[in-house]
């Protein structure tokens, strides 16, 4: 039935029973038809035309409220849904999901960015048909959109972005900066494959969206950086247990050692027990290296520098790594030199490891020393003996015989006096190595002014020490100056053979000539002056034996040869004139000479020293009545 409209107002009237029944748009269209079927007046229907197009309006803000109201409510869900994920990855597979599907586009992706590069790295998207290169960072304040971004022109950046997007078919595009405290940190981007063009509501919803991710991404940080706080503190509380738990061990073991110390325990027993404790096996040293008791095998020592090792670890106070699986520690009492304590075991030497072995160290000193009383006095009483011996005393010798006989030194023996001086490194290493040394050897060593001072048995002084030089010299990593003397065969001539060594020391000084070796016969004509005794047939023996030699078991006449070739001049002509021979049979003798002394016989300096032999020689022998 069609109702009969005859003014404006019962048209406008008419018109808002239908907008406030919800009737949809058509039935205003529907309206209209039938009143322009019932004759309505031309100003009805004008009123009627203007009701329409304010229904219209009507109905698209009513849609426009709906549509805010559905976005903020799946802004809700979505604010819930980023609460959810754990960890900053599964939040970022949902993020560009659900950006999608708020404005119903084609695609979206979300970057994140790296300070140390100049553009995002992709973390991750939904929607794209194509391979993401990472995009420039988005430096914009606040979100920007297009609806056709190849037509308008927009800088949205870089050929990389352009590339993708239009591999991808992109035309419509919203990217809104996501920041924290004015930093921005990376991009939200929604985009869609056609022409569209993005409402404000559309803008404001996304832009919303933007800053709930902002607040998730901050969160998952702090939970990532928190987590990782956490994760590290338990680590170092679980460290500082275990540290401590082994600290409590170490120290009931040092307990037990004390124990076994007090309670009498022979050194078999108490390295038996820290073997044990330490987990490997033991080795226990004398200051000569010599091995006292052990609690395995000990064949494996001949492989290891266990004398350099020692050194070290005297010298340091502290273990040293003989090889991947073994350690030495040093044994001292009162500051000397009392051996070392040998661990071979397969674990690493942990710092616990390391207090239990120099607490080991020290038990075996104490049972060292409680089973020989004189060994905490013995390095002083070394020392004053040797003082006695170098510096004229009134001493009995049978005293000071049977005092070196109850330190195992057989001063009835000849003994040589070295002299070591370092050029270099450390003087306590090179004590440390002289007492042990010395020790070996039957010998008595002892520091004084900056150098060492050995009495070592020996006839050959120039052996001794170009031995002692061998020795100590690579071990401080320096030359060493060796000032050498002797022998001495018997007490008396101790002192003396001892200013000669310290005079021999001063002449290479004088030289300026360090790290070498020099004793009276090292030093020729030079060693005949400094010597005390003055040497003369040693002189001579040492100088022309060779020659000598050679005339008493050949016949020859070399010796007088070698005194008409000087006289001379060295013309072997000459020479051969005042012998009454041929210039020929000197040159053979001199041939010969030269195969008996060596090829530098003719040198100046060595020449001298044999003019010199030769005119002792001969005043000797006319002395002697022998000529």
């Amino acid at each position: 039935m069609v109702t009969r409209l005859t003014n404006r107002n019962e048209a406008a009237l008419a018109v808002l029973e239908l907008l406030a029944n919800e009737a949809p748009p058509c039935q205003v269209d529907g309206l209209i038809h039938d009143a322009r079927q019932a004759g309505a007046s031309d100003e009805v229907l004008d009123e009627l035309e203007k009701a329409r197009t304010l229904s219209q309006e009507v109905h698209e803000l009513f849609g426009r409220r709906r549509r805010r109201e559905a976005g903020l409510s799946a802004l809700i869900d979505i604010a819930r849904e980023l609460i959810a994920p754990d960890d900053l990855d599964a939040l970022l597979s949902v993020i560009p999901r659900r950006a999608r599907l708020l404005l119903g586009t084609d695609s979206a992706y979300i970057t994140l960015y790296d300070p140390s590069l100049p553009h995002g790295r992709l973390r991750t998207s939904d929607g794209v048909t194509v391979t993401l290169a990472d995009p420039p960072a988005h430096q914009q304040p606040g979100p920007m959109w297009t609806s056709d971004r190849t037509a308008d022109g927009t800088p949205w950046s870089p050929p990389e972005l352009a590339r993708v997007m239009a591999a991808d078919g992109v035309h419509a595009l919203i990217a809104v900066p996501l920041q924290a405290t004015e930093h921005v940190f990376g991009t939200l981007y929604v985009a869609d494959r056609g022409i569209r063009y993005f409402t404000p509501d559309e803008v404001s919803l996304i832009t919303s969206l933007a800053a709930l991710v902002e607040v998730a991404i901050s969160q998952a940080h702090r939970i990532e950086r928190d987590t990782a706080a956490i994760t590290h503190l338990r680590q170092r509380l679980n460290e500082v247990t275990d540290r401590a738990a082994a600290l409590d061990a170490v120290q009931r073991d040092q307990s037990a050692l004390t124990d076994q110390v007090l309670g009498g325990a022979d050194l078999a027993t108490l390295a038996t027990a820290a073997a044990d404790a330490l987990r490997g096996t033991l080795v226990v040293l004398d200051p000569a290296e010599r091995v006292i008791t052990a609690t395995g095998p000990v064949d494996t020592l001949a492989d290891l520098d266990v004398r350099e090792g020692l050194l070290d670890a005297h010298t340091d106070g502290a273990p040293r790594r003989l090889d991947e699986h073994t350690w030495i520690t040093p044994i001292t009492i009162n500051g000397g030199d009392h051996g070392g304590l040998v661990l071979r075991r397969d674990l690493p030497l942990d710092d616990t490891a390391v207090r239990l072995l120099r607490a080991t160290a020290q038990s075996v000193a104490v049972v060292r020393l409680v089973e020989s009383s004189t060994v905490a006095a013995e390095g002083h009483v070394r020392d004053e003996l040797l003082d006695d011996l170098l510096i004229p005393r009134q001493r009995s010798p049978r005293t000071l015989a049977e005092r070196a006989r109850r330190l195992a030194i057989d001063l009835s023996m000849p003994h040589v006096v070295v002299i070591a001086r370092p050029e270099g490194g450390s003087p306590g290493r090179a004590m440390v190595w002289a007492s042990s040394y010395a020790f070996r050897t039957g010998g008595l060593a002892k520091p004084h002014e900056g150098s060492v001072v050995m009495l070592l048995p020996g006839d050959d002084a120039t052996a001794v020490g170009r031995t002692v030089a061998a020795e100590l010299s690579p071990r401080l990593g320096h030359p060493v100056s060796v000032g050498a003397a002797g022998p001495a065969n018997d007490l008396a001539e101790i002192p003396r053979v001892h200013r000669e060594a310290a005079r021999c020391l001063d002449v290479l000084t004088l030289l300026d000539t360090p790290g070498r070796v020099a004793s009276p016969r090292e030093l020729g004509f030079l060693g005949l002056l400094l010597s005390d005794d003055h040497d003369v047939d040693g002189f001579v023996d040492a100088t022309l034996r060779p020659v000598i030699e050679y005339d008493r078991t050949h016949y020859t006449e070399l010796t007088r040869t070698l005194e008409a070739y000087f006289e001379s001049g060295g013309s072997p002509t000459y020479a051969a004139e005042s012998l009454y021979v041929h210039p020929n049979t000197v040159s053979r003798r001199l041939a010969r000479i030269t195969a008996l002394l060596g090829q530098d016989w003719q040198a100046p300096a060595r020449a001298v020293e044999i003019q010199l032999a030769l005119k002792l020689h001969r005043t000797r022998k006319t002395l002697l009545g022998d000529d």
